[in-house]
């Protein structure tokens, strides 16, 4: 079998483009990481690019790019219509969908017809739009500056929600002449958002719903082992990356190779699950996980991040609020005018906002996802997910996410429109 696995990915690889991580992909299989759990219809959707992806299983796909203020060029993309239902260009409502920390748009489609949240939600009659942060895979371009620039990577989430998402939700609703649309994000996709809405409240008019997966602002009471870590000290590691020329976080792939190779092999006491160490600030939930999709998700994950988006959830669960970034007292004087950064007001989120979160995710606690819910300003609702194992991943690639996340927040964007 393995002999038929590489030919066809040279086939593939002959008519189409190639994903993020394809030759890691190959160089796993080359060394039968996966043993027999890889196919070749997986390791061809591993190998192309999100676009020739999406288009193998009979979807439209766009490419947008929007410029920000600041220069950054992000990457836009589009599933306009469905493919079996409501499979023709139309009036339709528009969804816009936000990534997760070192995550990309790729996420919403590499489960595939079915499972996918942008496929789903453009066979349910959606205009389906989904973002890309600075920095990641589909947005690194700059005017002027390059990703091998550290002053490329001189931004948090901070950016991501005061420019980057008002600049792509502009550039959606001009393009369809719409008013207003659906936000759906998920953890850094949650966060960004309600910075927007905190620093520019203007933009509550431009929401019909916001649906947060894994709700992410305060982090008070954070679980995750590495993050607790290197919370104390996370202005510091900033610094001094940013001073030795370091920017962002899993830039290469021979750190996924290592992954690869010490956690996925067949004989590994922890299963052959590569997404172990990539995704161990997601939470682990071995009932939601799909071991046969395990080389789709790494031929498109991870994306990129600065070290400064760490930096910034690390401050937070320090400090125990959900504020603007801490350069220090200096630099916080001639940004804020004050010593310490002020807060997100979140009572300037006003536009209808449910949370869908989980008993056992370790960067959305229950706890903080309370105290989210009672300091918005605009009617809010919340969801746990019935399965008390489930997930901070989970909400993008649990087995499960259809039944128990998306087809409720179908219900509630079609009681709605």
């Amino acid at each position: 079998m393995l002999g038929t696995v590489v030919l066809l990915s040279c086939v593939v690889l002959a008519v189409g483009s190639r994903s993020p991580h394809a030759d890691y992909i190959e160089e796993l299989v080359r060394n039968n990481v996966f043993g027999n759990r890889v196919s070749n219809n997986i390791l061809e959707d591993a190998t192309l690019d999100l676009p020739d992806l999406v288009r193998k299983y009979k979807y439209p796909f766009e490419e947008h790019s929007v410029t920000t203020q600041d220069g950054y060029v992000l990457g836009l993309h589009r599933i306009p219509h469905g493919r079996d239902l409501n499979n023709f260009p139309s009036d339709k409502p528009v969804v816009f969908l936000m990534h997760g920390l070192l995550m990309s748009s790729a996420d919403y489609i590499t489960s595939g017809p079915g499972s996918a949240l942008a496929y789903i939600l453009a066979d349910e009659g959606y205009d389906v739009w989904l973002g890309n942060a600075r920095g990641n895979y589909f947005s690194r371009k700059h005017t002027i500056l390059n990703p091998s620039d550290v002053d490329f990577w001189q931004f948090s989430w901070d950016e991501i929600g005061n420019i980057d998402l008002p600049a792509m939700i502009d550039y959606i609703l001009s393009y369809t002449t719409k008013s207003a649309l659906h936000y759906i994000g998920h953890s850094q996709g949650t966060t960004s958002f309600f910075v927007m809405c905190s620093l520019r409240p203007e933009y509550n008019e431009k929401i019909i719903t916001m649906h947060a997966l894994s709700p992410v602002a305060y982090m008070a009471n954070n679980q995750n082992p590495l993050l607790l870590a290197i919370a104390p000290y996370s202005r510091d590691i900033a610094s001094l990356a940013s001073l030795i020329g370091v920017g962002e976080i899993l830039p290469n792939r021979e750190f996924y190779t290592w992954v690869g190779q010490t956690f996925c092999s067949d004989g590994s006491l922890v299963q052959p699950l590569c997404s172990t160490i990539l995704f161990l600030a997601g939470g682990w939930n071995e009932i939601q996980h799909n071991a046969t999709m395990m080389p789709v998700y790494f031929g498109h994950t991870p994306a990129g991040a600065a070290v400064m988006q760490f930096a910034h959830y690390g401050q937070g669960i320090s400090e125990k609020e959900f504020r603007r970034y801490d350069f220090g007292i200096v630099q916080n004087f001639i940004k804020y005018g004050r010593p310490i950064p002020p807060s997100y007001d979140l009572s300037k989120v006003i536009v209808p906002v449910m949370l869908h979160y989980s008993e056992r995710d370790p960067l959305a606690h229950v706890t903080d996802v309370e105290r989210l819910f009672g300091e918005l300003g605009g009617p809010a609702a919340r969801f746990r997910v019935p399965q008390s194992t489930f997930s901070h991943i989970d909400f993008v690639w649990g087995i499960d996410a259809k039944s128990s996340v998306y087809d409720r927040i179908i219900l509630l964007l079609k009681n709605i429109d």
